[in-house]
This record gives C-alpha cells, sequence and structure tokens, in this order.
C-alpha cells in the first residue's frame, strides 16, 4: 500500500497515515489522501490491464489493506459509449457516456462506499453512517449489506421514495429529518461522534474520493490509454468532481499521461454554489490564490434534481480547486433544461439518466450554444445515477402511453396519427 498520508485541501498541514481524525486539525478543512507515487509507479503492472474487472484493479492507487475487493458484487468497471449521432443531438463530434448506472445500487456513489467500507473494515468498525440526498445513503446501505456491517443513514424527510426504498430493502436503518441536507448532514456527523460509527458523509470522509477518481482511470483505458479534451461532471456537494479531477492528476502523477483534460462543473442554476464561488473568483483575475482564505458560496437549494440540491457544499473548496486548477468551466442550467435531457439522452444513447446525471448532457448544449467549447473536442459526460431512482420527475417529460382499444383497427389508427 502506498498511501502516505493526509494533506489539508485549505492549508495544506500534512498528517502521518496513523492519524484517526477526518478533518484537518489545525484548521477544520477536508482532507486529501496522498500516495507515494514512485512507489505506485514501479508497482504498477501492465498500465492496470490486468487486474479484475471492478475498481479494485487499481489497488496501488487505493488506500487500503487489502490488494482484492471484499464485495461479492462488481463496483466500477462501467461502460463508456460513444453517442450515436452527437452532432445532431448536442453540437459535438466526439462526445462519450460513462454509464455509472451500471454500478451495484445503479449511481457512481458505489465507487466512493466501496472505498470508505473498505477502510471501515481495515480498521475493524461495525457500523457505518452516512448523509445523504438519496444515492450515498442507497449505496453505502447496498454494500454495507454485502459485507454484513449495519448502515445507519440520515436523509432528509423529501428524499426520493425509490431511494428510500432501496436503503431499507437493503437493511439499513433509515432516519428521515425534517429538514433539508443539511439538517441531515449535521445530524449524522453529531451521532457518529456520539455513537462512534465510521462516518462515510462526502465531504468529510476523505476516502470517498478516492472511490470516485477510478471513474478516471476507467475512462482512460476504455479512450485507448488516451486523454479527453473536457469531463463534464454534474455537482452538488463537489466530491465527485474532486474525485475526477483527483483520478487525472493520479495517472500524471505516476507517468502514464502527460496531459491533463480540463474538468466542467455542470449544476442547476437553483443549486449553483459551487459555480458562483468559481465566478467570483475568477473575475478577481488572481493568478495566485492562497486556498486558505477562500470561502465557498451558500445557496437555498430547490431543484428537482435532488442529488445535486446543495446548500452548503461539503467538499465545495476541492471542487473550486479543481475547476480552475484544470482551466475548466462551469454551466448552471435550468431545471427545465436538465429534465428535458432525460429522454434526450435515453433516446440518443439507450443510458436513462435521473435529473442530476442529465445536468452535464443538457450542460454541454449550453456550453456549444454558448461558444464555451469546441465542436471537435473529445468529451465525456458522466452518467452519475440511474433514471430509475426518480421516476416521478422523468415522467413530467416523457409523458404517457397512448392508450387504445384491444383491436387492431386501434393500432391503425394510432400509427397514422401524425407525431409530434
Amino acid at each position: 500500500m502506498s498511501f502516505d498520508g493526509y494533506q489539508c485541501i485549505a492549508c495544506s498541514t500534512t498528517q502521518a497515515t496513523d492519524f484517526g481524525g477526518f478533518v484537518c486539525p489545525s484548521c477544520g478543512g477536508n482532507l486529501d489522501i496522498s500516495y507515494d507515487y514512485d512507489a505506485v509507479a514501479s508497482s504498477i503492472d501492465n498500465d492496470f490491464s490486468n487486474g479484475p474487472n471492478d475498481l479494485f484493479r487499481y489497488a496501488p492507487l487505493l488506500p487500503l489493506q487489502q490488494p482484492r475487493s471484499p464485495f461479492p458484487l462488481r463496483v466500477g468497471g462501467t461502460p463508456l459509449y460513444p453517442v450515436r449521432d452527437a452532432a445532431t443531438s448536442t453540437g459535438m463530434q466526439q462526445l462519450y457516456l460513462k454509464d455509472d448506472t451500471l454500478n451495484p445500487s445503479a449511481s457512481l456513489k458505489d465507487r466512493a462506499s466501496a472505498v470508505a467500507i473498505g477502510r471501515a473494515l481495515d480498521i475493524g468498525a461495525d457500523v457505518v453512517s452516512a448523509a445523504s440526498t438519496g444515492n450515498a445513503g442507497s449505496s453505502l446501505a447496498c454494500l454495507a449489506a454485502a459485507t454484513g456491517l449495519q448502515a445507519v443513514i440520515f436523509v432528509p424527510a423529501d428524499a426520493p421514495l425509490a431511494k428510500l426504498t432501496q436503503m431499507l430493502a437493503f437493511g439499513a436503518r433509515v432516519l428521515a429529518v425534517r429538514g433539508n441536507y443539511d439538517d441531515a448532514y449535521d445530524l449524522c456527523l453529531a451521532a457518529s461522534e456520539e455513537f462512534g460509527w465510521f462516518n462515510r458523509s462526502t465531504g468529510y470522509n476523505a476516502f470517498t474520493r478516492e472511490g470516485k477518481k477510478t471513474c478516471s482511470y476507467e475512462i482512460w483505458q476504455d479512450l485507448g490509454e488516451q486523454v479527453p479534451d473536457r469531463v463534464v461532471v454534474s455537482t452538488g456537494d463537489g466530491n465527485t468532481l474532486s474525485g475526477i479531477w483527483k483520478g487525472w492528476c493520479d495517472l500524471q502523477a505516476v507517468g502514464l499521461i502527460d496531459r491533463l483534460p480540463k474538468v466542467d462543473c455542470a449544476q442547476s442554476e437553483a443549486s449553483a454554489a459551487i459555480s458562483e464561488t468559481v465566478r467570483r473568483i475568477r473575475a478577481t483575475g488572481q493568478s495566485t490564490i492562497d486556498w486558505s482564505s477562500v470561502v465557498v458560496d451558500e445557496v437555498s437549494a430547490s431543484t428537482v434534481a435532488d442529488s445535486i440540491a446543495v446548500d452548503r457544499p461539503r467538499d465545495g473548496l476541492a471542487a473550486v480547486k479543481a475547476v480552475l486548477q484544470s482551466g475548466g468551466e462551469v454551466v448552471t442550467i435550468p431545471d427545465e433544461e436538465i429534465l428535458a435531457a432525460i429522454p434526450e439522452v435515453a433516446q440518443a444513447c439507450g443510458v436513462f439518466p435521473e435529473p442530476a446525471a442529465a445536468a452535464p448532457w443538457a450542460g454541454v448544449k449550453q456550453m456549444i450554444r454558448d461558444g464555451r467549447i469546441a465542436s471537435d473536442e473529445r468529451v465525456v459526460c458522466v452518467v452519475s445515477g440511474s433514471g430509475l431512482k426518480d421516476v416521478t420527475n422523468a415522467g413530467t417529460v416523457i409523458g404517457e402511453p397512448q392508450v387504445i382499444e384491444p383491436f387492431l383497427e386501434a393500432v391503425r389508427s394510432y400509427l397514422e396519427k401524425p407525431t409530434s
């Protein structure tokens, strides 16, 4: 294991591998896990291509004691699809979808939960907890069940029914908090400290980012060990975006790539704290940034894309750094365009996204309209969660089936109607 400690994202203070906390003891900032990249480079076997078809093939770049997956389930190893007729649907000539709906709980969050649970097993924890708008909770419940751990999940009371049903089916103890995600997050933090639970919550537990970064490794391999020009990421608390960026930085640090992609932040206009922060910093024209002094904006989120509905981004600073360091764009999209993107993605590619997972597609279209990306760039949209997680909102733009009488003439009559 080449994991060699922690570094604060805000003040850069370092901690040794035996540090028992979750946040920086100097400033309270989030931590990033560091590696001995020279050791990793010397241990990589044939560019990871001989490992299992899951994220544990990247064991040299994971901070875990076990070299193999502790799960009977496959986490990671999801497909990258080229978009058919991309120029017609979006204006792009080379557009790809990274389909993480095929993870065990049908979301990218399984990557984070896999590494977090791996860490929990390493330190002998028997109860794992998380605050979630839905997907992180479903994911933790799923993978905890697969390893025999007890999961305790805190969600806002209005979390989508499909996600709550998943959590309960997997045997988690689910606490629906009368309040928003931030209320659930703070209560989970307090309860985990009080009862000694291993808290997997995003933007608090540094190990979650380590799982999400593996998405970038797979994109690189699936593109024939090539680097795309951009990766567009749906963003709420910022952890997925910062994980995607870290994955590319890892690949460069071990000498497997010689350039980095831009990482673009796609958010709802109604939940755009990270985007507003990036815009504010760029407006100052600063070439050097004191990250310890950066304060990430807070908003009052009210978007249909529940997975990215966040008032106070808990990994916001890491995401802001990722966008600025990569030279990426921030794009904020009206909810109606996010919803409209659901059937567009489904019909163009055969992948059914939940609202948050459709935001990158809508973001690409908006950036093309604004002239912020070129049509010949190679772009990957990360599809982070299945549309089956939220059929209620999808139904508002997909419509209803045509009801007919059980006769052939009714079929003929239907077929003769003009289509809209």
